[in-house]
C-alpha cells in the first residue's frame, strides 16, 4: 500500500502552475483587448454622451397589462379588415350565382393559371391560354402578377372544360371587381381567393402556376384545411374499416389509402379513433380502446403508420363494430371530451349483408345526430344496396370506390354533407386557421407564415359553393408590436384556442434555416413547448380560455442558434384578440426590461442626425405605417418619418413617441461618426487591419455602423446583413451582440466568435459592451456598441500576453509556449476561442477537455443547465422496422438501414454557464493515478477564461463533456422486458389532452335538410323504398 502511495507522489509531484503568473497573462491580455475594444467601438465616448442627458430624460415603468392591451386591439383591427374583404366575396359570389342559370353547353374561354401565356409550335395562345400581362411587384414579393385580373386553376385530374367548371368559373368572374376593390380599400391584403365545391380555384391577383417536374398539379382547394374549416363544423368521426378476408389484396390497399385520406380532412378542432373488425373489434390503436383523440398533426400520423400493419381475415361482423362506434360517440358526448357537435360514422368495406336497423334504432332513431358515411371498396355492388340504405336512413352518403384514383374524390363527397345544416342556417361564420404555410397557394414566400379566413358562400337546398379567403402573413401581425417597449429580452407571442403557436420567436417551422421544407407539425407546435418551464400551464390554460391577466416565472432563454443560455425572471401580461379565437400575450424581463426612458431633442437636430449615410433602422419595425396606402408604399422609413414630422403627410399612420425617441438617439450617437472616421483616416492606428467594424445599436431599433476596412476585405461579410438574423433587429428580437451584453457587467465586454450555421468558421471576434443611463439596476440598456476584429488578430494577441513573467532577468520560467503546459481562452459558456491547435476554435471546452471540464462543475465554477426542445430534428435510419434512432447502436443496423433522414423528435440537452463570482480557482484531475494540475483565471473587464493545463498526463480516456442533445423517448425498443411500461408511456402522452377551447359555431343538423341525397336515391329498389319511407316520413313530419 505504501510504495502505490510513493508511486503516486513522485507523478504527482510535478511543480504547480504558478497562479500569479496566469494572473499576470490574463490581466495583461484583459487589458490590452478591452483597450482595444474601447477604443475602436467608442464607448467611453457613447456612455458619456448619454450621462449628459442624465438629468433631462424621463424614466418610466412599462405598464405590461396596457401594453398588451393595445397589442389585442391593434391586431383586432387587421384580423376585423380581412374579414370585412371576405364578407364583400361572400356577398358577390351568391349575387353572382342567383343571376346565373346552368348551361351544359356554355362555352368559356378563361384564364387558366397554367396554361396563360403558353403557345403552340406554331406559336399561337393555347386553349385556356391567352396573353396575361405579368408585371413584377415587391408587396407580392418581386413575384410576376395581374392586379386587374384572377386566374382560375384545375385539378390535374379534373377535366378543364367539364360544364360543371365552366359554368362556376363563368358567374365567378364577377368577384374580379371585388377582389380589385378589396385591395384599393386595403393594400395590405395580399392573396385572395375562391375555392368553388366543384374543384375549380380562383385567385387574386393572376399569376402563373407551374406543374410539378411530372407535369402534375396537385393542388385541390376542397382538401385543405382552410376549404375544410370554413365548409364544415368540428366533427367527431370513428371510423370503422372490414377487415375480414374478403378484403385481402387490392381492397385492402384501397381502404387504408381511403382511411389516409379521410384522416386528412380532420382538422385540430375534429376527435377521431379508428376501429379495424372482423368477428372481432380491434382498435387500431389499441391503448386508446373507447375513446377519441383529437386530430393534431401529430396524432394522425401515429395512425397512419398503424395502417400498414392491418391484414385481413375471418369473417365481418359489421353490427358489434356498429355499436363500438355508437357508443364510443354517445360516451364521449356525454363526458364533453370531444368536439360537442357534430358526429359521423365511416365504414370502409366492400359490403354488407343487412342493414342493420336494430342497431340504429337503438342508438340513433329518431334524432339521427350521428351520420353514417358508407363507402363501398371494389366494383362488386352485390351488397351495396344496404349500404345506400344506411346512408340515408341517416343523414350520410353513399360513395363506392373502384380505384385509388377514386378515392379523394369520394371522400371529399363526406364535406359537402356535413355543411348542410351551416349552409341552410345561412351562417356566414369567419373561420381563422391556425399559422401555416400552404405553398401552393403562397407561393409569394414559403417561409411565411400565414392565416386563412374563409366564409362559404351558399346556395339554396343547403349545397355549399365553395369558400373564399384570403391570407393575412404574420409579420403584418408583427408590425403592430411596439419592440422598443418590450426590451431587450421582451417580446410577444400569440396562440389559438388549441394552444397552438401563431406567432412566438421561437417558433421555428422549417427544417433549417433559410430552407423550404417545413416540419410535419410545424403549425401545431403547443405554447407549453416553447414556455415549457411552466410546468403546470397556468400561462396557456389561462390563455386558451381567454382570460386577462398577468403571470410570472424564472425562464432559461436560449440565444446563438441554442448554444448559449440566458437565465431571466420574465412577467407575463395576456388577453383575448375580440372576434377571434385567439389570444395574445407579451412577456418582460424583470430588471432593465421593465423600464423605458423619453429624452427631447430639437426636431431639426434629429431629422439632420437620422438622415446620415451611417445610420439605418431595424427593417421589421414599424415607425411610419407605408403599407395602408398605396402611394406611401415607395417611401423608406426615414422619408416617412420626415413627412409626418414636419406635416406634409399629416394623415400617415406613425408611432410618434418611438420616432421622437429615434431622433433623441441619432442626435446622441452622432459624435460617434466623426470619432470613427477620425480613428479610420489617421495611419497610425489600426495598421494591421485587425479591427474591421465599430458598430453600434440603441434601444429604438437604430443603428450605426463604420467599416475601417473596405467591404471586400471583410472576413465576416454577413455580419450586420440580412443574412446574420441574429445578429440584426428584428421584428421579435434585439441583436445577438445587444442580447448578451446587456447580460454583462456593465463596463464590461462580451466576446465571442460567431456560430455559423453551415459549420464554417467565421474567422472573426465580436466583442460588445451595453451602454447604461444610470448607475442603478432599475437603469434602462440605451444602447450597445462593439467592434468585430480578425480571430488570427485577436489570438495574436493572447499569446502575446502570455509570454509575461515577473523576472528581473526577462528568462520566463513558464510560458504558453512551454510543451509541458496547454493554454485556453474560453468564454463564460465555455467555448473555445483561442488554443495551441486552431482546430479546436469554438468547439465547447468539455470535448476537448473532459476530465478539466468535469471537475469545473464540481467545483462550482460551471454550472450545468438543463435545456428542453420540442422542436427538434433526430436521425432517424430508414429501413428500420423499428424506426432505428441515433441513440441506438448504429452497428447493429442492417447495411440497407444506414439511409438517414431527419424526424421531428423532443430531446433534453445541457448548456454552460460560468459562475460570475469565482474569479480565480485552481484545481486538479486524477488520469488514471496520474495527477494533473490546472488554473482558471477570469480575463478582467470581459467574460473570458484563461485556463492552463498541465500536459505531462494522458487523460484521452476521461470522458468528454459534451452538449450533444439526448431524445426523450417515449416509445422504446431495446429488449422485452421494458415494453410494458414503454407501451403505457407511450398510452398516456396519446390521451393525455390538454385544456383546449372549442369554437363558439356549431351547426350538426337541421331539419329543413334534404337526406334523400344521399348518393343513391334514384337506386334504391321498391322493397327499399318500402322501408324507407316510413322512416323519413316518421321524421320529416316530426
Amino acid at each position: 500500500m505504501s510504495a502505490c502511495w510513493t508511486a503516486l507522489e513522485v507523478r504527482g509531484s510535478q511543480p504547480e502552475i504558478p497562479l500569479s503568473v496566469v494572473k499576470l497573462w490574463a490581466s495583461a491580455f484583459g487589458g490590452e483587448i478591452k483597450s482595444i475594444a474601447s477604443k475602436y467601438s467608442g464607448s467611453q465616448l457613447l456612455q458619456k454622451k448619454y450621462k449628459e442627458y442624465e438629468k433631462s430624460v424621463r424614466i418610466e415603468e412599462i405598464d405590461g397589462a396596457k401594453l398588451v392591451k393595445n397589442v389585442a386591439q391593434n391586431m383586432e383591427e387587421i384580423f376585423r379588415k380581412k374579414a370585412e374583404a371576405t364578407r364583400r366575396l361572400v356577398e358577390a359570389a351568391e349575387e353572382a350565382h342567383l343571376q346565373h342559370e346552368e348551361n351544359p353547353d356554355l362555352q368559356y374561354e378563361y384564364f387558366n393559371a397554367v396554361l396563360i401565356n403558353e403557345v403552340d409550335e406554331d406559336g399561337n395562345s393555347v386553349e385556356l391560354g391567352g396573353e396575361f400581362l405579368l408585371e413584377p411587384n415587391d408587396h407580392f414579393n418581386n413575384l410576376s402578377v395581374n392586379l386587374s385580373l384572377s386566374v382560375v386553376q384545375v385539378p390535374t385530374n379534373m377535366y378543364n372544360k367539364d360544364p360543371d367548371i365552366v359554368n362556376g368559373v363563368y358567374w365567378s368572374e364577377a368577384l374580379n371587381k371585388v377582389f380589385v376593390d378589396n385591395f384599393k380599400r386595403d393594400p395590405t391584403l395580399i392573396w385572395q381567393y375562391f375555392g368553388s365545391a366543384k374543384g375549380f380555384f380562383r385567385q387574386y391577383p393572376g399569376v402563373k402556376w407551374h406543374p410539378d417536374e411530372h407535369g402534375v398539379i396537385a393542388f385541390d382547394c376542397r382538401n385543405r384545411k382552410w376549404y375544410i374549416q370554413a365548409a364544415t363544423s368540428p366533427k367527431d368521426v370513428v371510423i370503422l374499416v372490414d377487415v375480414s378476408g374478403s378484403m385481402k389484396g387490392l381492397r385492402l390497399t384501397i381502404a387504408r389509402q381511403t382511411v389516409a385520406s379521410i384522416l386528412d380532412t380532420l382538422g385540430d378542432d375534429d376527435f377521431f379513433n379508428i376501429i379495424a373488425y372482423n368477428q372481432e373489434i380491434h382498435y387500431v390503436e389499441p391503448c386508446l380502446n373507447g375513446t377519441l383523440v383529437q386530430a393534431d398533426s401529430t396524432n394522425k400520423d401515429h395512425f397512419k403508420e398503424h395502417l400498414d400493419k392491418l391484414f385481413a381475415k375471418g369473417i365481418g361482423l359489421l353490427g358489434n363494430a356498429l355499436t363500438e362506434a355508437f357508443t364510443i360517440l354517445n360516451e364521449i358526448n356525454q363526458i364533453g371530451r370531444g368536439s360537442s357537435c357534430s358526429q359521423a360514422i365511416m365504414l370502409i368495406t366492400d359490403g354488407a349483408t343487412q342493414m342493420y336497423d336494430d342497431v340504429f334504432a337503438k342508438y340513433n332513431w329518431p334524432e339521427r345526430k350521428v351520420r353514417i358515411f358508407p363507402y363501398l371498396i371494389g366494383r362488386e355492388s352485390a351488397f351495396a344496396d344496404n349500404l345506400k340504405w344506411m346512408a340515408c336512413a341517416n343523414k350520410g352518403y353513399f360513395s363506392q370506390i373502384s380505384t385509388l384514383a377514386d378515392v379523394q374524390e369520394n371522400v371529399m363527397r363526406y364535406l359537402h354533407v356535413m355543411s348542410r345544416p351551416k349552409v341552410i342556417d345561412h351562417e356566414h361564420d369567419t373561420v381563422w386557421t391556425e399559422a401555416y404555410v400552404d405553398s401552393a397557394v403562397s407561393i409569394n414566400n414559403h417561409n411565411v407564415l400565414c392565416l386563412y379566413t374563409s366564409v362559404p358562400p351558399q346556395k339554396n337546398q343547403g349545397i355549399l359553393l365553395g369558400v373564399v379567403g384570403t391570407d393575412i402573413p404574420i409579420q403584418e401581425l408583427m408590425k403592430t408590436i411596439p419592440k422598443h417597449k418590450l426590451g431587450i429580452h421582451g417580446y410577444a407571442f400569440a396562440i389559438t384556442n388549441n394552444g397552438y403557436i401563431l406567432t412566438h420567436p421561437d417558433l421555428r417551422p422549417l427544417y433549417q434555416e433559410g430552407q423550404k421544407r417545413k416540419k410535419p407539425s410545424y403549425s401545431s407546435v403547443d405554447l407549453s413547448e416553447v414556455e415549457w418551464e411552466d410546468t403546470e400551464d397556468v400561462l396557456r390554460t389561462a390563455m386558451v380560455n381567454r382570460r386577462t391577466g398577468t403571470f410570472s416565472m424564472e425562464v432559461k432563454r436560449t440565444v446563438d442558434k441554442g448554444k448559449r443560455v440566458l437565465t431571466m425572471h420574465n412577467d407575463y401580461y395576456f388577453t383575448d384578440i375580440k372576434g377571434t379565437p385567439f389570444s395574445v400575450g407579451v412577456a418582460l424581463s424583470r430588471g432593465h426590461g421593465k423600464y423605458f426612458f423619453k429624452g427631447n431633442v430639437s426636431l431639426e437636430a434629429g431629422l439632420h442626425d437620422l438622415e446620415q449615410p451611417d445610420v439605418a433602422l431595424a427593417d421589421e419595425w414599424t415607425y411610419c405605417n407605408t403599407d395602408e396606402h398605396h402611394e406611401n408604399r415607395h417611401l423608406t422609413q426615414v422619408q416617412a418619418i420626415k413627412l409626418y414630422m414636419t406635416s406634409r403627410k399629416p394623415h400617415l399612420k406613425c408611432d410618434r413617441e418611438l420616432i421622437q425617441q429615434v431622433l433623441f438617439d441619432a442626435v446622441v450617437t452622432a459624435p460617434l461618426e466623426a470619432y470613427w472616421t477620425g480613428l479610420a483616416l489617421n495611419k497610425s492606428e489600426n495598421s494591421d487591419k485587425g479591427v474591421e467594424i465599430a458598430f453600434l445599436g440603441t434601444r429604438t431599433g437604430l443603428s450605426r455602423t463604420n467599416l475601417f476596412v473596405v467591404p471586400e476585405q471583410l472576413t465576416n461579410q454577413d455580419f450586420l446583413t440580412a443574412e446574420d438574423k441574429e445578429g440584426v433587429f428584428n421584428a421579435d428580437h434585439f441583436p445577438l451582440w445587444y442580447k448578451r451584453a446587456a447580460e454583462q457587467v456593465p463596463g464590461t465586454f462580451v466576446y465571442s466568435i460567431p456560430f455559423s450555421s453551415g459549420g464554417e468558421n467565421k474567422s472573426v471576434v465580436l466583442a460588445s459592451t451595453a451602454i447604461q443611463l444610470l448607475d442603478d439596476r432599475k437603469s434602462p440598456i440605451v444602447a450597445a456598441v462593439g467592434i468585430q476584429m480578425k480571430l488570427e488578430f485577436f489570438q495574436r494577441k493572447f499569446w502575446t500576453a502570455s509570454r509575461q513573467c515577473n523576472a528581473l532577468d526577462g528568462k520566463c520560467t513558464i510560458s504558453c509556449d512551454n510543451e509541458d503546459i496547454k493554454c485556453y481562452l474560453i468564454d463564460n459558456n465555455g467555448f473555445i476561442l483561442v488554443s495551441e491547435d486552431t482546430s479546436q476554435t469554438n468547439l465547447f471546452f468539455g470535448e476537448v477537455e473532459g476530465a478539466v471540464m468535469n471537475k469545473l462543475l464540481l467545483m462550482g465554477s460551471f454550472k450545468k443547465i438543463n435545456l428542453y426542445d420540442y422542436q427538434a430534428l433526430c436521425k432517424e435510419y430508414a429501413g428500420s422496422s423499428d424506426s432505428a434512432r441515433t441513440l441506438l447502436d448504429v452497428s447493429t443496423l442492417s447495411s440497407r438501414a444506414q439511409r438517414t433522414m431527419m424526424v421531428p423528435c423532443d430531446t433534453e440537452y445541457p448548456a454552460f454557464v460560468s459562475e460570475r463570482t469565482i474569479k480565480e480557482t485552481t484545481g486538479n484531475t486524477d488520469c488514471g493515478g496520474c495527477i494533473r494540475t490546472f488554473v482558471i483565471q477570469q480575463i478582467p473587464s470581459s467574460n473570458l477564461f484563461m485556463v492552463v493545463v498541465e500536459n505531462k498526463c494522458d487523460c484521452s480516456s476521461a470522458p468528454p463533456v459534451t452538449m450533444e442533445p439526448i431524445e426523450i423517448i417515449y416509445i422504446l425498443f431495446i429488449n422485452q422486458i421494458n415494453i410494458p411500461h414503454n407501451e403505457s408511456l407511450k398510452c398516456d402522452r396519446l390521451k393525455f389532452q390538454k385544456d383546449r377551447r372549442r369554437p363558439q359555431s356549431c351547426h350538426p343538423f337541421h331539419p329543413e335538410e334534404n337526406a334523400m341525397e344521399c348518393g343513391s336515391a334514384n337506386a334504391l329498389n321498391l322493397s327499399l323504398v318500402a322501408i324507407l319511407f316510413p322512416v323519413l316520413s316518421f321524421l320529416i313530419s316530426r
